[in-house]
């Protein structure tokens, strides 16, 4: 199981050897990108490192500079892409006395979009980690650029990531239109050692490009192909004046039920009292009763494939507009209950999020994680939806029936399983707060360390799929407790009780057809005593509920430690800010001041323990699905019997030399929190 402990099993053949102060090794430059390239890109094809130059000319466009992004794929098997933008400065830089030029391809974290004050260069821009164009360059044979700015042509060219022809620069010619000429021209080789293939899928590349034209209305995409020696040119562009809905159109296999709900808004200056000036969404939303649905989300032009909280906002938003009508001219037939899913499993929709401060999930930016973003994204979806439904009740009567329909098709479905069950069901604990669903496919229940933190779990939970189990003191050790004697523990047995299955071993094949939840969430303090009631309660899922574990219904919640009460900066209003631990509060705290916040005018509280959480803030940091970090429970990479083995060392009542051998051997990789 992953609870962040060296994994133990065999003895480790370990080579002895000197180890000094010249053994540590420091990567200097792009070398942590050639070293491990899967981290900071795709390694199958080089289409994301390419996305990295294309996304930085849109960039440009959505700064409102740039009419066009042109890029080529080279017979020789380079790619270019050309903007009309502002070009990239090519002076020196007044800290680092170096080209500009030559620091952006060639420094991780450097980069015009860190600023986002109102003097920024980029207010809103896709490029958030400062690795983009300079991970291009690292996994490249050779990269050239050339930049048109202030009557000037500067070129430079980078071999493997390393200068391989300095900046020079000359004087545009051709007269004044040479001379008014601004952009960025990149051309890059990349390097097969890298990458399985370095052919590009054309299909994603084609997609990419002409996302980006309809997400910049106005703004010309062309992509052209290089057919060899005397075949001349393959060309292709895009530009949408009619935007996502267009695209949409377009796009739908199937005839939409109700006609489109599409609409935008931004914050301004006059309401920036929870956002930042020009954050905001456009969307465009089609009801389908069939066929394959179209969901695409982007976030600054970036596109956000495995979605995120702007997703998530944008479904909150449709359910709670789609429900308030329903409740409003009573259309709900006795005995549905209505759920998110019932409204959103039938849309397909085109999202574009504008976000001042985009927090992305890993370096590839497929997901974003910025908590804030939800409530923005459904604050304004919601009221737009309900005032357009309420002036088209027809419409909203046929979207009304959809979605009924779609709720009792899954309540049927939750039924068909709950008969299957039988009877025979043992007395619920009396502390238990049940959910009011039986579909396994959103029920839960949060196992909680003490009354108090369960009172707030209680109030802030969502009583239709949430169960609350609060646990009194730390749970027994279960490692060398026989099967039979388990239920003599009042803990135990109700957490035995409540999930509805019976405890079990490894080998055996045990009904699970009365599991009364599809998560089962271990949540506890964020500190050394809830680390420990974890420990004790993962023991016991291991060692009598193996196959839960093995199937995936056992999580750990992962409630803040901090709250960061952030004052405003720039555009950035005041705001609230919750962080996992250490490591995390001193990156937001970075990013702080790299936003313009005065040292020390924030202020830093530490929650002691979940009982100091109201309900409202539980909801957010930890039960919401839409914005909590939920950790999935797994076995070890070596499997469940190399997990058995340091499971016996670290809770066997007869292990104390075993575990003191441990903490002597690796005591010093644990960062303990005292």
């Amino acid at each position: 199981m992953r609870w962040g402990l060296p994994t133990i099993g065999a003895p480790m053949a370990i080579r002895q050897g000197d180890y000094g102060e010249s053994s540590i090794r420091v990567l200097k430059g792009l070398e942590p990108v050639r070293q491990r390239p899967g981290m900071y890109t795709r390694t199958d094809n080089p289409l994301h490192v390419v996305q990295e130059v294309i996304d930085n000319a849109a960039d440009e466009a959505l700064a409102g500079h740039g009419k066009r992004i042109a890029v080529t794929l080279h017979a020789d098997g380079s790619i270019s892409v050309e903007d009309d933008g502002r070009g990239i400065p090519f002076g020196l830089h007044p800290e680092e006395g170096v080209p500009v030029l030559e620091i952006v391809f060639t420094r991780l974290h450097a980069g015009g979009k860190f600023d986002k004050g109102a003097a920024g260069a980029y207010s809103f821009s896709g490029g958030l980690h400062g690795v983009g164009v300079s991970v291009t360059n690292a996994l490249a044979r050779r990269l050239e650029v050339t930049v048109w700015r202030e009557g000037q042509v500067a070129t430079i060219a980078f071999a493997g990531g390393d200068v391989a022809e300095t900046l020079t620069l000359r004087k545009a010619e051709g007269g004044a239109r040479a001379e008014r000429r601004q952009g960025t021209r990149v051309r890059v080789w990349p390097d097969p050692k890298y990458f399985d293939s370095t052919d590009l899928p054309r299909h994603d590349l084609v997609h990419l490009l002409r996302s980006k034209a309809v997400l910049l209305p106005g703004v010309t995409v062309a992509l052209a192909i290089e057919k060899g020696a005397d075949k001349g040119l393959e060309t292709q562009s895009w530009q949408y004046k009619g935007g996502l809905r267009d695209y949409l159109m377009q796009s739908l296999l199937a005839p939409p039920l109700i006609p489109l709900f599409e609409g935008e808004r931004y914050a301004s200056a006059s309401d920036t009292e929870d956002f930042a000036e020009g954050e905001g969404a456009a969307w465009c939303v089609a009801f389908t009763d069939e066929g394959t649905l179209l969901r695409e989300s982007y976030v600054n032009l970036i596109p956000t494939v495995a979605g995120g909280t702007h997703e998530s906002g944008l479904k909150d938003g449709l359910f709670g507009a789609v429900k308030g009508f329903i409740e409003l001219h009573a259309l709900l037939p006795k005995g549905v209950k209505l759920m998110p899913e019932d409204v959103f499993s039938r849309a397909s929709f085109v999202l574009a999020a504008k976000v001042l401060d985009p927090q992305f999930q890993g370096q590839i930016k497929e997901r974003l994680n910025s908590r804030d973003t939800l409530r923005l994204v459904s604050g304004y979806v919601k009221p737009a939806l309900e005032l357009w439904l309420n002036q088209h009740v027809d419409i909203g009567r046929k979207l009304a029936e959809l979605v009924i329909r779609q709720a009792q098709t899954r309540q049927r479905a939750a039924q068909k399983v709950e008969k299957r069950k039988g009877s025979g069901v043992a007395v619920l604990p009396g502390k238990l707060t049940d959910c009011e669903s039986r579909d396994l496919a959103f029920n839960e229940v949060f196992l909680v360390e003490g009354d108090s933190a369960g009172g707030s779990a209680k109030m802030g939970r969502d009583k239709e799929t949430q169960a609350v189990l609060p646990l009194r003191g730390k749970v027994l050790n279960t490692w060398e407790v026989e099967r039979d004697r388990l239920f003599a523990n009042t803990e135990v047995h109700d957490i035995a009780v409540a999930i509805g299955v019976d405890p079990h071993g490894p080998a055996d094949d045990p009904d699970l057809s009365g599991l009364r939840y599809g998560k089962i969430c271990i949540l506890s303090d964020a500190d050394v005593d809830g680390s420990h009631i974890q420990v004790l309660l993962l023991t016991l899922f291991f060692r009598h509920f193996p196959k839960l574990i093995e199937r995936g219904h056992v999580f750990i919640a992962r409630p803040p430690l901090f709250r960061i009460d952030a004052p405003a900066r720039g555009k950035r209003p005041a705001a609230k800010l919750y962080v996992l631990d250490e490591g995390e509060l001193a990156a937001v705290l970075d990013r702080l001041r790299k936003e313009g916040a005065r040292e020390g005018s924030w202020s830093i509280g530490r929650f002691k323990g979940l009982g100091e959480m109201n309900a409202e803030q539980l909801w957010e940091t930890t039960l919401n699905p839409e914005t909590r970090r939920l950790l999935p429970v797994s076995f070890a990479v070596q499997g469940f019997d190399a997990t058995a083995a340091l499971m016996t060392r670290l809770m066997g009542k007869g292990e104390a030399a075993a575990r003191r051998e441990l903490m002597e051997r690796r005591g010093d990789e644990v960062e303990i929190d005292v």
